[in-house]
C-alpha cells in the first residue's frame, strides 16, 4: 500500500512513521511545513522537502531576522502553494491512502486537493489540542467542521477525541485511540528506573505559554517548601516565562532546586526513571506523552486532566492524582503535600503502573496499529 503522510517535523511523528518501517508499505512523507532538509530518524522514507521556496535568495536570513514584515511581503510571492504542490504529488505518487497528523497543520491545507481525489483514502491523525483547544475558535471550528466529513478513518491519542470528532462532523471508521508517538520499548529504559525506595526527585515539566501553566505548579511547590527539605526539585524543558519565575520567586537560592533546560529524550527518560513524583500541568492537551513516559518509567504522576482525557489512563488516588483546575495553586498545593506524605499511596501505584506499561510496550502498540494498517489495505483493494 502507498502510504502519503502529511506532517510537520516532529520526533512524534518519526516514532509513529517507524512503525511502518519493513511492513511491506511505501511511505512517503510530505513535510507540511517545509524544513528543507531529510530527517535520518526515518531515513528509510521518501521524504518530500525543499519544496516551498522558489529562490533561496543571498541575505534570506538576514532579511528574515532584522525586518520580518519585508520577509513576510517577499515570501507571499516566493513561497509555493501548498495545495498546488500537494497536488502534484497526488497524481506523481498515486498514494492508496493519504494520512494527515494534526487538523490545522495537515488536513485543512489539503482539503481542495482531497475533494478532488475521492478515490485515495484520507486518515486524520488526532493529537494533543488539536481538537479539544481549536474547536473553540470559531475560525477554527469553521475549518474542522468543514474538513472532518471528507475523512475516512480516524486515529486519536485519547478516546475523548473520537466522541469530539463525531461531534463536529466525523462519520468514518475509528481505527483507535494510541499513544501519538507509539509505544515505549520498556527494556531498553529498564536500566534507568530506580528501585521505588531509592526515588527522592520531584519533577515538573516547565512549560509555561497558551496551554502550558508550569507557574501555577511552581508557586504550590513555592509554599511548600519546609515540606519538601527531603527531595530535588527538577523543571525541564522550562522556557523564558519559566526562567523568568524561577529568578522572580528565588528558586535559584534553594539548594534542592535546579532546572535543565532541554533534554534529550533519553536523556528525559533517565530523570523520570529516577523521580517519585512527576507533575504535568497544562489547560488542554490529548494525553499527554510526558504522563505515560512518567508511567513507564514508575515516576507518581499529578497530571491536569482537560476534557478528561488524562483520566482514561491515571485512576485518581489509585495509580496518579488528577489536578481538576489547572489554574488553582491550593489544589496543586494540597495535592502534592498530601502524596509527598502518603508513601503508601505512591508505593501501590508504582506497583499498579508496573502493570499497566506493558500496555504501552512499543511491540504491543506497533502490533495493533500495523493490523489497522492492514485492514485499510484490504478495504483499499475492495474499491479499487
Amino acid at each position: 500500500m502507498k502510504i502519503l503522510m502529511v506532517s510537520m517535523s516532529s520526533i512524534h511523528f518519526f516514532r509513529w512513521t517507524n512503525q511502518l518501517k519493513d511492513a511491506g508499505h511505501e511511505v512517503y512523507w510530505f513535510d507540511i511545513n517545509d524544513g528543507n532538509r531529510k530527517v535520518e530518524a526515518i531515513s528509510w522514507v521518501n521524504q518530500i522537502v525543499g519544496w516551498k521556496r522558489k529562490w533561496d535568495f543571498p541575505g534570506r536570513f538576514f532579511i528574515k531576522k532584522r525586518y520580518p514584515k519585508l520577509y513576510q511581503k517577499i515570501q507571499r510571492f516566493n513561497d509555493r502553494k501548498t495545495a498546488i504542490v500537494f497536488e502534484i504529488l497526488i497524481k506523481e505518487i498515486e498514494p492508496d491512502v493519504v494520512q494527515s497528523f494534526v487538523m490545522y497543520m495537515s488536513c485543512v491545507p489539503i482539503l481542495s486537493v482531497m475533494q478532488k481525489y475521492a478515490n485515495v483514502k484520507w486518515i486524520y491523525s488526532a493529537w494533543g489540542n488539536d481538537l479539544f483547544y481549536y474547536q473553540n475558535e470559531k475560525n477554527y471550528l469553521i475549518g474542522i467542521q468543514k474538513t472532518l466529513p471528507h475523512i475516512e478513518y480516524l486515529f486519536t491519542d485519547c478516546e475523548r477525541d473520537y466522541h469530539l470528532a463525531k461531534k463536529r462532523g466525523f462519520k468514518g471508521e475509528f481505527l483507535g485511540a494510541y499513544p501519538g508517538g507509539g509505544g515505549y520499548t520498556i527494556s531498553k529504559y529498564e536500566s534507568f528506573n530506580m528501585p521505588f525506595q531509592n526515588r527522592k526527585i520531584i519533577l515538573i515539566k516547565g512549560y509555561q505559554h497558551k496551554f502550558g501553566r508550569c507557574n501555577i505548579v511552581l508557586d504550590a511547590i513555592l509554599s511548600l517548601k519546609n515540606d519538601l527539605t527531603d527531595f530535588d526539585i527538577v523543571v525541564f524543558s522550562e522556557n523564558d516565562l519559566v526562567r523568568e519565575h524561577i529568578e522572580a520567586k528565588g528558586f535559584n537560592s534553594w539548594r534542592n532546586f535546579r532546572s535543565t533546560g532541554s533534554l534529550p529524550h533519553v536523556e528525559l527518560l533517565k530523570l523520570m526513571g529516577q523521580a517519585y513524583i512527576y507533575i504535568g500541568n497544562s489547560i488542554s492537551d490529548g494525553m499527554p506523552n510526558t504522563l505515560l513516559e512518567a508511567i513507564v518509567m514508575g515516576a507518581y504522576p499529578i497530571q491536569s486532566n482537560p476534557g478528561n482525557a488524562t483520566a482514561e489512563i491515571v485512576d485518581d488516588g489509585q495509580n496518579g492524582t488528577l489536578i481538576n483546575n489547572s489554574e488553582d495553586v491550593n489544589e496543586i498545593e494540597n495535592k502534592i503535600k498530601l502524596v509527598i506524605h502518603n508513601k503508601k499511596l505512591v508505593e501501590k501505584a508504582f506497583s499498579i503502573n508496573r502493570k499497566l506499561r506493558d500496555k504501552l510496550e512499543y511491540e504491543t502498540i506497533k502490533s495493533s496499529v500495523l493490523g489497522k494498517y492492514t485492514e485499510l489495505k484490504k478495504d483499499t483493494i475492495k474499491t479499487q
